[in-house]
């Protein structure tokens, strides 16, 4: 397996430089150039665990760079620390499944994909005599297990930008609570957007990404897509008895990345009939799902902060798709977008994308609604994420049986809780001990200059 750039300079990289790279040096995002087909694997892989499954789907997709005997024990040793023994349990509340990501140490679905990630960039640089630089930005989850993940990491730095006072106060405190030496929080005053903004470029300054290693663990890395793939195979077995059954999947959705790596598995095979984007008020995506309109607008505070977001980064992946594979059209439509912030496409890619998925707007009043009647009905709390997701799916017609994913606990979104339930959610022990804890974090201007004066001088400082 070899992956080249969705912008076509960057191509033939084997699995270990489209890890560490992170970002391609021509601005766009790495791709496996060919999705493997599984349907004739299904039948041996249905009794594995989430673990072996694991092993089993990432290895197509390695180069052939690991041997078995390396990787199958970095693969188990990313899952140990979950609360379930399933890693990602299914289960049946209603009419619907509820595909559970929250069991990781952090309480997201993040854990899955940075557990296995913060190992893999300690097996890559054991291997290599340099250290490795992440910067990242996160809208609440991604930051929390990434610090998680690569906490005491050798040769790892961790830069993780949040837009201050716009992620939910747990969320805040599992950042900003782990001291660990390699661990940086900055504060950034503006939104997710903007964070990801800087990211991109810092990671187009080539003089400085080179020379100081810059890596990524936003869903921009290919690992991050690569990992949340198993979850859908094996929500996928954990639902099905026969190995030729469609269901369909409702994901609440903000940076594109977990629903495309259900768009991913279903190219690879599994039966996937629609995949339900559900977003919040900060609807670009349901947008073009309805009328093929990709426009930027200004990013709306919700009741689902994860979502707050206009640019989605992942939707690259997948316009590289609608386009054909086509480097030439994809690089076309990204020039246009971001000179005119705004995209239009005709009917017949808008029925193109429309055969593998539909969309739903859920506003905040919707959310509450969501969260308090889903418990009375079912005794089962949603968080507001996955309240979106769940909407989503009852405002559109699926004919197949339906996966929601819950992609966070809901006692990270205590204030959501309050004002649909009027109580707040109880806290795991875990969650409740952070607010004894030191913390330390950095408020910074958003500006890529300013982010890049503050990681040199901390990388410069003594010891």
């Amino acid at each position: 397996m070899r992956y080249s750039s969705t912008r076509g300079q960057d191509k033939n990289l084997i699995f270990e430089e489209a890890v560490m790279m992170g970002l391609a040096d021509d601005g766009g995002l790495l791709v496996p150039d060919e999705f493997p087909q599984v349907k004739n694997k299904f039948h041996e892989w249905r009794a594995l665990s989430f673990s072996e499954l694991s092993l089993e789907i990432m290895m197509l997709f390695t180069s052939g760079r690991i041997p078995r005997e390396e990787f199958a024990p970095l693969v188990q040793r990313s899952y140990t620390n979950f609360r379930h023994p399933k890693i990602t349990p299914v289960k049946s509340v209603g009419q619907i499944h509820i595909l559970e990501l929250f069991h990781g140490p952090t309480f997201a679905f993040k854990d899955v994909a940075l557990q296995f990630l913060g190992n893999l960039f300690e097996c890559f640089l054991a291997k290599r005599d340099h250290p490795l630089r992440i910067i990242g930005a996160t809208s609440g989850d991604t930051g929390s297990a990434a610090i998680h993940g690569m906490r005491g990491k050798k040769g790892v730095d961790v830069f993780m930008l949040h837009p201050k006072g716009r992620v939910s106060p747990i969320q805040e405190l599992q950042m900003t609570t782990v001291l660990d030496s390699n661990i940086h929080n900055l504060a950034i005053e503006g939104s997710f957007d903007d964070a990801q903004a800087i990211v991109k470029a810092l990671f187009n300054d080539q003089e400085f990404k080179h020379s100081y290693h810059l890596g990524s663990v936003n869903s921009i890395n290919w690992a991050r897509i690569l990992a949340q793939i198993v979850y859908y195979f094996y929500a996928w077995f954990q639902v099905t008895r026969d190995n030729s059954e469609f269901v369909s999947f409702a994901v609440p959705t903000g940076n594109f990345g977990n629903v495309l790596a259900g768009y991913y598995a279903k190219r690879m095979g599994l039966p996937i009939d629609k995949l339900v984007v559900g977003t919040n008020e900060n609807d670009i995506l349901h947008r073009f799902f309805c009328n093929g309109e990709y426009k930027k607008t200004a990013v709306k505070e919700t009741l689902s902060p994860s979502m707050d977001i206009q640019i989605s980064s992942n939707f690259e992946r997948y316009l590289f798709e609608l386009a054909g594979r086509s480097s030439e059209q994809l690089q076309s439509w990204m020039d246009a977008f971001e000179s005119n912030g705004k995209l239009a496409f005709g009917n017949d890619l808008l029925k193109k994308a429309q055969n593998d998925f539909v969309s739903a707007l859920v506003n905040d009043e919707e959310i509450l609604e969501m969260v308090s009647r889903f418990n009375q009905e079912n005794g089962y709390l949603l968080d507001p994420h996955s309240a979106v997701g769940v909407r989503a799916a009852e405002k559109n017609d699926i004919q197949t049986p339906v996966i929601c994913l819950a992609c966070a606990h809901p006692a990270k979104f205590g204030d959501a809780i309050r004002k649909a339930l009027g109580s707040e959610p109880e806290l795991p022990v875990e969650l409740s001990q952070l607010t004894n804890l030191e913390t330390r974090s950095k408020t910074v201007a958003a500006d890529p200059e300013t982010i890049k004066q503050v990681v040199l001088e901390t990388l410069e400082a003594p010891s």
